[in-house]
Parts: C-alpha cells; structure tokens; sequence
C-alpha cells in the first residue's frame, strides 16, 4: 500500500469516526431539545393566556369605570391578544396529551371574550348590565387561572417519564462520548504513530545507509523493506544502485589492475632496451658483418634477435593478432634453435583462419619460453615444443605443449590462482620475467572471465598450457574474411 493510499485511507476513516458519532450526538441532543421546546411552548402558552386574561379584565374594568378613547383602544388591544392566543392554543391542541381538557380551556376563553363584549355593549346604556357582566368575566379569569394550572400540572405529569427517559438519554450520550473519546484518541495516536513510523523508520535507515556509503564503507547491505510503497521503491533503487556501484567499483580495480600490469610490462620492457636506437643499429651493422664475413647463420641470429627485440618495445596496451604472435614465437624459437641446435623440434597446429583473432601482446612467447626454460632445458635429445592454434565454436584454443619435466600439482595450481610474489615455478631466473603468471592475469582482466586458462601436468609427463581466447563481433568477420582469401 503506497504512502498517499494510507493517508487518504485512515485519516478520512478518523474523520468519518468522529464527525458520525459528533453528528450522532447532535442528532440526540436536539431530540431532547425539541421534546423540551414543545413541553415549554405549551406551559409557557398557558401562562400567557391567564396572564393576558387577567392583564384584559383589569383594562375592561378602568374603562368601565372611565370611559376614554384610551382605555377602549386599550381594551380593543387586549381582546385582539386574548384572541391570537385562543388561535394558538387551538392549534397546538392537536398535539397536545390533555386535548379534551384543553379544549375547555379554549372554551373559557371564548367565553370571557363575550362577557367582556357584552360588558362593553351595556357599559354606556346600561351600567347594572355591564357590572354583572364584568362579575361573570371576572369569575371566568379566574377558572381560566385554575385551568392554566391544571394544564400546567398536567403537562409536567405526563412529560415526567420522557423527562426521566431524556435524563437517562443524556448519561448514556456523555457514557458514549466518553468511551469515543477513550477509544478514538489512542486509537488517532496509534495510527498516527503508525503511519508515522512507517515513514521515518526507512528514511531514516536510508539515511543511515547513505552515511555509511559517504564514510566509503560499502559492504553494508541496506535493511529490505517489505512493504509495497514508495519507500519499499526507493529502497530497492537504493540497494540496486549500490550493487551497480560494487560493480563498477570492481571493474575499475580490475581496469586499474589491468594498466599496472601493462605499466609493469612497459617497465620491464624499458629496463631491458637501454637505448635502443643505438641497439638496433649496432645488431644491423653486426648482421651486415657477419654476412660478409660468409657467417650467414649468425647474421639469421642477429636479424632475429632485433626483430624479437623491436616486438617487444611496441605499445603492450595495444592489442595484437595471433598472426603477428606466431611471427613473434617463430623468431624466438630460431634463436633457440641456435641454442638447442638439434636436442629439439618445434611442431605446429596453425589453423589460419584462426589468426585474426586479437590478444594481448606478449601472449604465447613468455609460454612457449617457459617450455624451453622449465620443461626441456634438461633434456639432451627428442624434446618437442608444440604450438596448436584452432577455432572451436565460440573461442580459439592456443594450446602450448611440451614433453619435458612436468610439474606437481601444487607447483601446477600456482599459477591458476594468479599468486602475487615469488615465481611460481622455480628457476624463473632464465625466464625474460614477464611470466605465466602476467600472462593468465592479463587474459582474466581483458575478458571478464576466469576460466580462459588450462594447465595439465605431472611429474615426467610434460605440461600442457590452453588457452581459450572468445571471439568477438570484428574477430569472426576476420576469420571469415581469411579463409574465404584461402
């Protein structure tokens, strides 16, 4: 549940939960309002109606004794309200409990309206008349009086029950609100809390991871969240943009590995060139000597040695082709035939198609020379140096093989697992100190993968080095395009 659904959700339901049970209050309050309004109004009317009455028959009776303008516009007013009161009780007689004694109530007052009347009519011809008459009414106004009270009595009686039912309705709406009250607010605070948490709680240990991640402390997987709202989104970007980070991170310690190998290689190749310049000119002029001289195999020796060297000087970030890589064993091993003169024979594999394939630079010779240096250096006759280059499906295996010495198995993992330090195979002193080790490290930074490499050996049973370079997009159009040339 997102964030805007939980908040437009429980706090509408708290709103809700408050206005019903405030509206359900109001509502009950205001039936106990109307049941008293209208027991109030009638009480209150009956009141009125003696009062006025008795108010009328002190006027009727100083306008009979002072006939005026005044007083009989005074006692007009007062029949006119005597009048509009009887219209009022006659209405609410219809709702009223006690209508039949009411009803005489009305009666009486009809009544005293017409012993006023006939009082006034026989005030100026007849003063004994309207003395009597002004005697009934004042009789009347005071029935009226007792029946106002008996109504009065009446209506307290039985709005009794309803008032003791209103009385019980009100403690039991102040019991209901109380308990609303008990209940909603821990149950606002615990949904506020709730909601609360479940917003700063992640944010917070968010917050708490990016600090960690800033402080360069990147092994601290942040905590999962299980929830489906936005923070459960934001923290699953979060921990996929830290293993994006690892990653990268990672790759560039191999990149940074992978240019203080060629840095490495550039050095030792720097170290060993001295002036080269002055090295090539002095090997051309030797190799014009000695072929004057009718020393046409020395001046062979010489013209490879300078292109072995001159191979070797050349940019080592830049990669090169197997083609160019067999040309460079193929000088290296002249020398060595020099050397081992006829204690040795170099057999080759070579699919041609295979060649266009790039590669490091420095790939197979620093192989092949620890063959010569670890393998056959103590054979005296029959030792063989294999070199087999053929495509497979989604690779080329460059294998280099040789029937010397072998190795152990632990002197066989060594270089597997890409130890630092020590060489890993003894009497590295021969070696140019590039290394199998270099080699291998090279391969796993240039392609990402681990498994490029194969090495089987024993003890008396020669070693054989694979090595399985993958093919990319521009290396298979090459192979193609050689072997249609073939």
């Amino acid at each position: 549940m997102t964030i805007r659904k939980k908040l437009m959700l429980f706090i509408p339901l708290l709103v809700l939960l408050v206005n019903s049970v405030t509206f359900f209050l109001f509502q009950s309050g205001k039936v106990v309002q109307q049941s008293y309004g209208l027991m109030m109004d009638r009480i209150l009317l009956y009141k009125q109606s003696a009062q006025t009455a008795e108010d009328h028959l002190r006027t009727l009776y100083a306008y009979l004794l002072n006939p005026t303008d005044d007083g009989k516009a005074a006692v007009d007013q007062g029949q006119s309200k005597l009048l509009e009161l009887r219209h009022t009780l006659s209405a609410k007689g219809t709702v009223s409990p006690n209508l039949s004694v009411l009803t005489g109530y009305v009666h009486m007052l009809d009544t005293l309206r017409e012993q006023e009347q006939g009082a006034l009519a026989a005030a100026g011809t007849n003063p004994g008349t309207a003395l009597i008459r002004y005697e009934e009414a004042e009789k009347t106004t005071g029935f009226i009086r007792e029946e106002s009270q008996r109504l009065v009595d009446l209506e307290l009686s039985y709005y009794e029950p309803v008032y003791r039912q209103i009385q019980l309705e009100n403690e039991r709406m102040n019991r209901l609100g109380a308990a609303v009250f008990v209940v909603n607010t821990p149950l606002s605070i615990v949904v506020a809390i709730w909601i609360s948490r479940s917003i700063t709680g992640p944010v917070g240990r968010l917050v708490g991871m990016a600090r960690q991640i800033a402080k360069g402390r990147f092994d601290t997987e942040p905590p999962p969240l299980r929830s489906g709202d936005e923070l459960g989104i934001l923290s699953d970007a979060f921990r996929q943009m830290l293993a994006d980070l690892k990653i990268l991170i990672e790759k560039d310690k191999e990149r940074l590995e992978m240019d203080r190998l060629v840095k490495e290689l550039e050095l030792q190749a720097l170290q060993s060139q001295i002036n080269p310049h002055f090295l090539f000119n002095t090997l051309n002029v030797l190799s014009k000597l000695a072929l004057l001289e009718g020393a046409e195999q020395a001046s062979d020796l010489i013209v490879s040695m300078s292109n072995l060297l001159r191979y070797n000087l050349r940019k080592l970030d830049q990669p090169v082709t197997l083609r160019d890589e067999v040309g460079h064993v193929r000088e290296y091993i002249r020398i060595q035939q020099a050397r081992f003169r006829d204690r040795f024979r170099f057999e080759t594999d070579i699919d041609e198609a295979a060649l266009g394939t790039r590669v490091p630079a420095l790939t197979i010779q620093p192989l092949v020379e620890n063959a010569f240096a670890h393998g056959i250096e103590g054979l005296e006759r029959d030792a063989v140096i294999g070199l087999a280059i053929r495509r497979e499906a989604e690779s080329v295996l460059v294998a280099v093989s040789d029937n010397g010495s072998g190795m152990s198995e632990e002197v066989r993992q060594a270089p597997l697992r890409l130890e630092a330090g020590t060489a890993a195979i003894p009497g590295r002193q021969h070696s140019t100190g590039l290394g199998t080790r270099n080699v291998f490290k090279r391969l796993q930074l240039l392609y990402g993968r681990s498994d490029l490499v194969d090495i089987e050996s024993a003890p008396g049973k020669g070693t054989t080095v694979r090595l399985r370079i993958p093919q990319g997009k521009e290396d298979k159009e090459t192979h193609v395009s050689v072997a249609d040339c073939g």
